[in-house]
């Protein structure tokens, strides 16, 4: 019986009546796909994507890992549902995925398209210096990381803007919480700074524990944080608790004990 279905099954597929996966685009493969493209995607491809690019092309530039904080924004887009084509998140996230495939095909030598795109140029520039050894320094690093993310990042949220498609309170809530993150990873040692003056009121364990908390927080080669700091900014930016905040530094402080909870949830005591 188990056989007869086997066999049932493949001639279903083979005559069309069963659904057949759907082939990822072939401009995934040649690194040219344009943002309209890419916000076509589900959020589901566009993890693959971001995966395959990072097994593949990226890692002949010492890129394997460097993108491994953008799987985890996507995976809790794909898990909350949200992001399909044509959205705010949607368009923003396009913007990002098309500026780090575009970077990679020019610093590579494949292609010198843009698509117009900001942060294509600098997700090139780099890679062509994370490869030849010249980011060495976590700041140095996390610095032109940042400067490459935070250009494709507003050419998405401009993209979607001009398709009349303006953030939803939530989404403006939960794009300062992303904002921030750029700016923690542009700003290392004065906010190494501010967790030592303001750690003790934030919380007891933080000023000691500040240096490896940072670095977990800010890692771009790891999923976790990226994963579970969105699930809480998102539900703060559903509630808005945070008022009477100013600045980027003050919006840093005011996230530092959630997330240190996190930290502490996540690396044990």
């Amino acid at each position: 019986m188990k056989r007869l279905l086997v066999v049932l099954l493949s001639l279903a597929t083979l005559t069309g009546l069963a659904p057949a996966a759907v082939a990822a685009p072939p401009c995934t493969s040649t690194l040219d796909c344009t943002v309209a493209e890419i916000n076509a995607m589900p959020m589901a491809d566009r993890l693959d994507f971001v995966r395959d690019m990072q097994s593949g092309p990226a890692a002949a530039l010492g890129a394997s890992d460097r993108w491994r904080n953008i799987e985890g924004v996507i995976t809790f887009f794909r898990d909350r549902g949200l992001g399909a084509s044509d959205t705010w998140v949607s368009y923003v996230d396009a913007g990002i995925v098309e500026g780090i495939q575009r970077g990679i095909a020019i610093a590579l030598g494949w292609s010198g398209d843009t698509g117009g795109n900001p942060g294509s140029a600098k997700w090139a520039s780099y890679l062509t210096r994370l490869s030849t050894g010249q980011l060495t320094t976590r700041a140095a690093h996390d610095r032109a990381w940042s400067e490459a993310e935070q250009a494709s990042t507003e050419y998405g949220d401009e993209l979607a803007k001009s398709h009349g498609v303006p953030p939803t309170a939530v989404e403006r809530r939960f794009y300062q919480f992303s904002e921030m993150y750029r700016w923690a990873l542009r700003n290392r040692p004065f906010a190494l700074d501010l967790l030592a003056v303001y750690g003790p009121l934030i919380h007891p364990g933080l000023a000691p524990a500040r240096v490896p908390f940072y670095d977990w927080f800010t890692d771009v080669g790891e999923s976790a944080p990226s994963y579970r700091g969105s699930e809480m900014a998102y539900g703060f930016a559903e509630l808005n608790p945070i008022t009477g905040v100013f600045g980027m530094a003050g919006l840093f402080l005011a996230y530092m004990k959630n997330l240190f909870e996190e930290y502490q949830t996540q690396t044990g005591p």
